[in-house]
């Protein structure tokens, strides 16, 4: 294909690319509070609402692997659009379901599983895909409207879901939702997936069975000491967070008394610092260091969560603590971006084709299966003890093993040309001395 031709259908599929991620993300948000709100109306039970939460994480966490592997063995493209395509069926079946019998809480529990696993087979696939839609000089923009597609979502999910559970039956709110699945996939149908695609023929994978495919995305894991790194450092940011996640409701509620209404705007305004993030990505060059440049906003996070306590140590007017707050989510949200997207292109260029699909498998698995470890956790520790001990040591003990996994050791193995730079500035200054 002719270079403009292909630079063309690159910046058709940079917006096409959008769109899709942006209705099926605002779907996912609008979906999982509406149904949450259903659920608590129906049976008035927390362990019901929880229930349905695990529906939605255990599918994800055990089925990732699969996906991953499929996305690197099969051809991308139907994949997504056989998993778009079961979504809009599985809303489709939980809407005659309600028609005839009546809406359940165990229907909802099997549409919640099936709509995880299609999304886990979508959400994988097309990770692995960005790559291979757009050219290189545009993988940072691509990824950086995918991190402000995720924030529109985070931010209208809820209100769309509140107001439409406030104002609609289910049955038009699963109607609503099949219109938004068939437009993605419609969108979806008409992107070609291997544009930029550097594979020639069948992959070596197709040879392998699937245990044999899964483990060879491990060991192709350890020659790529820099990209397991990455993976290790994510692991133990998702970790280490969900003392925020955890702690963040806690101390504004149990112990500084927050309003819920301003607990809302506070973790509204993560979601519009996440957005802001995202747009000023999108405009500027490529990072040419992104593991360096992630390496300052790990720690700038770190250092954040561990400036959540100060209201805990300093008494502040209710007010001011409604400011610093706000001010500390939307730090978390920028400096988030900040370190995923140099990252999240990183990923893109330093995985080879063939083991992308299996590579953001594994960390999907491994993320999915940290998040509920350390929910559980810190919500024993902040039960037991001070929640400003919890966050100070969370944030310490992020910050060493930052500084201690991505050492400058890792960094010049990630970029010889930092050790050439490093040892011509000490040549230099050795000169200069008398």
């Amino acid at each position: 294909m002719d270079e403009a031709l292909k630079l063309k259908k690159a910046t058709y599929h940079l917006w096409t690319f959008t769109i899709s991620k942006m209705i099926s993300s605002l779907g996912s948000n609008v979906l999982g509070f509406g149904i949450s709100l259903y659920i608590l109306a129906m049976t008035g039970s927390a362990t019901s609402f929880a229930v349905n939460m695990i529906c939605s994480i255990v599918p994800r966490t055990l089925l990732a692997p699969i996906a991953g592997m499929m996305a690197d063995k099969y051809s991308k493209k139907p994949i997504i659009l056989i998993a778009q395509a079961c979504t809009v069926l599985t809303m489709g079946g939980l809407l005659t379901y309600s028609s005839i019998f009546g809406m359940s809480v165990t229907a909802i529990y099997i549409t919640t599983a099936i709509y995880s696993i299609t999304s886990t087979f979508i959400g994988i696939t097309f990770s692995s895909s960005i790559a291979n839609l757009v050219d290189g000089e545009r993988l940072q923009k691509a990824t950086s409207f995918n991190q402000a597609s995720l924030s529109v979502a985070a931010i209208g999910g809820p209100a769309l879901g509140g107001m439409m559970y406030g104002f609609v039956s289910i049955e038009v709110f699963l109607i609503i939702h099949m219109a938004a699945y068939a437009t993605a996939f419609l969108l979806e149908a008409t992107m070609d997936f291997k544009l930029y695609s550097k594979k020639e023929g069948k992959s070596d994978g197709d040879k392998e069975n699937f245990l044999q495919s899964f483990k060879e995305g491990f060991r192709y894991l350890k020659t790529k000491r820099v990209v397991s790194i990455i993976i290790w450092v994510a692991l133990w940011i998702n970790f280490f967070f969900s003392a925020l996640n955890v702690g963040g409701t806690y101390v504004l509620v149990e112990l500084l008394h927050v309003n819920s209404r301003h607990i809302g705007i506070i973790e509204a305004s993560g979601a519009v610092g996440m957005l802001i993030a995202s747009i000023y990505f999108a405009t500027r060059k490529q990072v040419k260091y992104p593991l360096l440049f992630s390496k300052r906003f790990i720690l700038l996070m770190a250092i954040s969560l561990g400036l959540m306590t100060i209201p805990l140590w300093i008494e502040f007017s209710y007010i001011l603590i409604v400011i610093f707050y706000i001010a500390i989510f939307i730090s978390f949200s920028v400096f988030g971006v900040f370190t995923n997207t140099p990252i999240g292109v990183m990923m893109q260029t330093e995985v080879e084709e063939e083991y992308r699909g299996r590579v953001f498998g594994i960390l999907e698995t491994m993320a999915m299966a940290m998040m509920p470890l350390g929910t559980m956790l810190f919500g024993v520790l902040f039960d037991k003890l001070p929640a400003q001990w919890i966050l100070l040591g969370s944030s310490s003990t992020l910050i060493v093993i930052t500084l201690y996994m991505l050492r400058s050791s890792v960094l010049k193995e990630a970029y010889p040309e930092l050790a050439k730079v490093t040892n011509s500035i000490k040549f230099t200054e050795k000169i200069q001395q008398p």
